[in-house]
C-alpha cells in the first residue's frame, strides 16, 4: 500500500529531500555548544532524584573493518593494545559518573552500541559488566543490550552474553542481496546471519533485533523487501528500517560509495513502503518512523498503550528520566540538560585518566525546551497530539506550530479532528517535518541534516 499516493508526486519528493531533524532528542545536537565539566557535574548532583532509575548507553568505537555507508563515530582497529587501552578508560569513566551522581534507583536499560561492542571480547565483556554493576547497580529485570555484526559474532562470544544477562542483541543486516553488498563493503552471506541469530538464541538471549537499510547504491525495492522478508523469516522480534544518509562530506569513507549508483528521493520511498508492506504482512506491527515489531513485544506494547518512547537509540520502552551516555562521543540526558563526550579517543582518555569527565558539548534545558521536546516525542511515537490544553505555555506553543505547518495541512499530511491534530496515513513517513514545526531552533536552510526519507 502507497502511503504517499495521495499527495502530488512533486510534493511528496519536495518532503521526501528536505533535511530535517530525525528527532532522538529536542533540542537535537546541532544545538550542542561548549559545556564545561563544572555544568556537567551540576546536572548529574541537582538533577537525580532518589526514586529516578538510570538509562546507561555504552559507546565502544571500533570495528574490525569499517564498512563504507557507516555514519556512526566508529574506527577499524585489530590493535589488542587500543582496544584495552580504551576499555580501561571505559571503566574509570563510570568509577568517575557513579561518584558524582546524586543517589538513584539504580539501571534499568543498559545498551552496548558502536561500532561492535563484542571486539572487546568475552573477557573484556565480562570485566565491563562488573564495573557497571558495581558503580550504578542493575535493577532486577534490567534490559541489557548489544548491537553485534554477526560476521564476527562466534559461539564463545554469544555463550559470555547469555551468562552476563543480555536480554536483547542488534544485528546489522542491511541487505542480503551480494551486489549491494560489495557496494557498500559490507560481504555479509546470510548464513552467517542465520548462524549468529541461532547462537543468540542457544544462549538464551531472548529479544533479537535487526537492522535494514534502504536508498544504499543500486538498491531496489525487491532488495529491500527480500531483505525483509528474510529478517522477517529468522523470527526477528523487532527490526528498523533506515534510510541511508550520504555524508561523504562529513564522513570521508563514505566517498567509496558511488554516489551517481544512490537511488532517487522517489526509489527511496518506494523502497520504504516496500519494508512496511512485507513486514506488516508478515504480522509485525508499523511503529513510529521506521522500527516494526512482533504485537507480542514490549515495543509493540508500549506503542498501543501510547508509552512508546524516543531517545538518542531510536523507539524504545526506556521510561529512565536520566540517560547517561559513557565513552568517547556518546550521548547523555538529564533534567538539566544534554550532554556529549569528547569525540576524539585519546582526548576521552587523557581526561578521564585524568579523573575529569570527558564532556565536551551540550545544551541546558529550559522549561520551554521540555515542553517541545514532549509534544514531539508524542507526535514521533503516536502521530497524534491532543489540542485541547489548557496550559498557556502549551497553548502558544501548539499555535505558533498549526501557523507554520499550515502548508503540511493543506497538502494532507495533518488534519485536525476533535480536538486532536493527527498525522494522516500519508504523512507518516514525513512525520518529522511536522515535528519540525515545533522546533524553535530549526530553519529550513539547516543542512546538516539528513534527508526525510
Amino acid at each position: 500500500m502507497s502511503n504517499q499516493a495521495t499527495l502530488p508526486c512533486r510534493t511528496s519528493l519536495a518532503l521526501a529531500e528536505a533535511r530535517v531533524p530525525r528527532y532522538t532528542s529536542y533540542p537535537t545536537a546541532a544545538q550542542f555548544r561548549p559545556v564545561d565539566e563544572a555544568t556537567y557535574r551540576g546536572w548529574l548532583r541537582k538533577g537525580v532524584r532518589p526514586s529516578d532509575t538510570l538509562s546507561l548507553y555504552v559507546h565502544v568505537p571500533f570495528c574490525r573493518d569499517l564498512c563504507w555507508y557507516c555514519a556512526c563515530h566508529a574506527k577499524p582497529t585489530r590493535s589488542a593494545g587500543r582496544i584495552g587501552a580504551y576499555a580501561a578508560a571505559l571503566h574509570a569513566e563510570a568509577a568517575l559518573l557513579a561518584a558524582a551522581l546524586s543517589a538513584h534507583a539504580g539501571v534499568s536499560h543498559l545498551h552496548l552500541g558502536g561500532g561492535t561492542p563484542s571486539i572487546l571480547g568475552p573477557d573484556g565483556l565480562r570485566e565491563l559488566m562488573g564495573v557497571l554493576r558495581r558503580e550504578f547497580g542493575l535493577r532486577p529485570g534490567a534490559e541489557i543490550a548489544i548491537e553485534l555484526d554477526p560476521r564476527v559474532l562466534d559461539e564463545t562470544t554469544a555463550e559470555a552474553l547469555g551468562e552476563l544477562g543480555f536480554t536483547r542483541a542488534s544485528l546489522g543486516v542491511q541487505d542480503i542481496d551480494p551486489a549491494v553488498q560489495a557496494r557498500i563493503g559490507r560481504p555479509q552471506p546470510a548464513a552467517l546471519v542465520e548462524l549468529a541469530v541461532e547462537r543468540l538464541r542457544r544462549a538464551g538471549i531472548g529479544g533479537i533485533n535487526i537492522d535494514l537499510m534502504y536508498g544504499l547504491p543500486t538498491q531496489t525495492a525487491a532488495h529491500v523487501a527480500a531483505s525483509a522478508r528474510f529478517a522477517a523469516g529468522l523470527g526477528a522480534d523487532r527490526l528498523a528500517v533506515f534510510g541511508y544518509a550520504h555524508v561523504a562530506w562529513m564522513k570521508p569513507h563514505q566517498k567509496a560509495i558511488d554516489a551517481s549508483t544512490l537511488p532517487g528521493a522517489l526509489a527511496r520511498l518506494e523502497q520504504a513502503e516496500a519494508a512496511e508492506e512485507v513486514l506488516t504482512g508478515m504480522g509485525y506491527k508499523a511503529l513510529g518512523l521506521d522500527h516494526f515489531a512482533r504485537p507480542e513485544d514490549p515495543l509493540a506494547q508500549a506503542a498501543a498503550a501510547g508509552r512508546l518512547r524516543r531517545n538518542f537509540q531510536g523507539y524504545t520502552t526506556d521510561e529512565a528520566p536520566v540517560l547517561l551516555g559513557l565513552g568517547a562521543s556518546s550521548i547523555g540526558s538529564l533534567p538539566g540538560g544534554h550532554a556529549g563526550n569528547v569525540v576524539d579517543e585519546g582526548r576521552y582518555a587523557e581526561a578521564v585518566m585524568a579523573r575529569r569527565l570527558p564532556v565536551a558539548r551540550g545544551i541546558a534545558v529550559t522549561e520551554e525546551d521540555r515542553l517541545r521536546a514532549r509534544l514531539i516525542e508524542r507526535l514521533m511515537c503516536d502521530f497524534a497530539l491532543d489540542l485541547g490544553v489548557t496550559d498557556p505555555a502549551a497553548q502558544q506553543v501548539l499555535g505558533q506550530a498549526l501557523v507554520r505547518m499550515a502548508p503540511l495541512e493543506r497538502a494532507g499530511l495533518v488534519r485536525r479532528d476533535a480536538g486532536r491534530l493527527c498525522v494522516t496515513p500519508a504523512g507518516r513517513r514525513f512525520v518529522r517535518q511536522v515535528a519540525a514545526c515545533f522546533d524553535a531552533y530549526w530553519h529550513p536552510a539547516a543542512g546538516q541534516h539528513t534527508a526525510t526519507v
